[in-house]
């Protein structure tokens, strides 16, 4: 009898039934879990901390419905923006930016950030500038002028070869040389008459040196000779030196023209006696 109410008593399953729906005490376990590995995982791949913030509390009724209760912490990586720090819902519903391709998730994150001001040129650099702008400025510079130079008359700028040079009582007997570096002239007084020799060597166009002690004009060139008038008598000079154009003016003035000067050729026609060769004294 008693192994008849042994066999008919019912044996209780204890076989655990699968698929059966999570409890809130196993949703607990394993978000605690979670949170512990969580930091570890992210310290061993040398990520920041993660901060947390309220999100959604999942409480359980006596029936064991699940209902959202207060707001508890959720983990939001650090460094986020706070336009990226939405609501849940709004996440799902805010479309988010698209990336280029082929453009970094790294690079394309911190374009969307904030924008970081360039720092100013030191002013090494703007020295450079300014140095290399005034290089080129110079340069196009000498180029206009070379180029307006183009423009102008190639003209030798020379003294005048009209000229006055006082009265003929300012001049004593014999060479006068105060005119040789102006206009390259002797004035010459004779007893008679007043000359204006042109300071140059018939030979190859030398000026020669009055030297007083002797009574000449000497070559220093190839040492032609020449006596207190300016006629030839020692050295290659093949002629006598020129006298220039000599007139007095309405004042009395001597004007001299080296452009018309009078000639003395060997074996030719002698023109220092023509009138304007020299200047008749009274």
């Amino acid at each position: 009898m008693d192994s008849e109410k042994i066999l008919d008593t019912p044996v209780e399953n204890t076989k655990p039934v699968e698929n059966a729906p999570p409890t809130a005490a196993t949703e607990n376990e394993q978000s605690n879990d979670k949170a512990r590995v969580e930091p570890l995982l992210r310290a061993a791949a040398g990520l920041p901390a993660a901060k947390k913030e309220p999100a959604a509390r999942r409480t359980t009724d006596d029936r064991g419905t699940t209902k959202a209760g207060a707001s508890v912490q959720t983990e939001t990586p650090a460094g986020t923006t706070p336009a990226a720090r939405v609501a849940p819902a709004a996440a799902r519903t805010t479309p988010t930016a698209s990336v280029a391709k082929g453009v970094p998730k790294g690079l394309a994150s911190k374009a969307a950030g904030a924008l970081v001001e360039a720092p100013p040129d030191p002013p090494i650099n703007k020295m450079r500038r300014r140095i290399t702008w005034a290089a080129i400025a110079g340069f196009l510079a000498v180029c206009f002028l070379s180029f307006m130079r183009f423009f102008m008359a190639r003209a030798i700028f020379e003294p005048s070869s009209t000229f006055r040079i006082g009265f003929p009582g300012d001049y004593a007997q014999g060479v006068d040389t105060k005119w040789q570096q102006t206009y390259r002239i002797w004035v010459d007084k004779t007893s008679d008459r007043l000359f204006v020799i042109f300071a140059r060597c018939t030979h190859l166009g030398c000026t020669p040196d009055w030297k007083a002690s002797e009574n000449k004009f000497k070559c220093p060139c190839h040492g032609s000779g020449y006596d207190s008038e300016g006629i030839n008598f020692e050295g290659p000079a093949p002629r006598p030196m020129d006298r220039a154009h000599v007139e007095l003016d309405a004042e009395g003035q001597i004007v001299v023209d080296t452009s018309r000067l009078y000639k003395w050729p060997k074996g030719e026609k002698n023109e220092f006696n023509e009138p304007g060769a020299f200047v008749p004294l009274g």
